[in-house]
């Protein structure tokens, strides 16, 4: 399966000690802190991934791709008393490397017109 999310956390720092973790110039206020953070967790997990401006894309099975959904929105939680999540999933048992055969299927039907 391939997930696509986002997540956004509003709010105070929920961490007391995230202030002192914030890149320089940052504050509260701003998500790419918060995103890194997040992104960190689904990279450091070992699945196939990728990340755009509005999302991160992650391949795997059930368990292991919500697991990881899961653990980087707990991370964002971090900075924010409250944490939105913008979860698409495309289901397809049996399919793998699908994150880039959609990709190289998309592009050879392009090539065609």
């Amino acid at each position: 399966m391939i997930i696509a999310f986002s997540v956004q956390p509003t709010g105070e720092p929920s961490d007391p000690g995230l202030t002192r973790d914030l890149a320089e110039g940052s504050d509260a206020a701003s998500v790419h802190d918060a995103v890194a953070a997040a992104v960190r967790v689904v990279r450091e997990s070992g699945l196939p991934n990728r990340t755009s401006s509005m999302f991160t894309e992650i391949e795997g099975d059930w368990d292991e791709v919500m697991d990881v959904v899961r653990r980087a929105t707990a991370e964002a939680g971090r900075f924010g008393s409250r944490v939105s999540l913008v979860l698409k999933a495309d289901i397809r048992p049996g399919h793998e490397g699908e994150l880039d055969g959609k990709i190289e299927r998309l592009d050879a039907a392009l090539d065609r017109n």
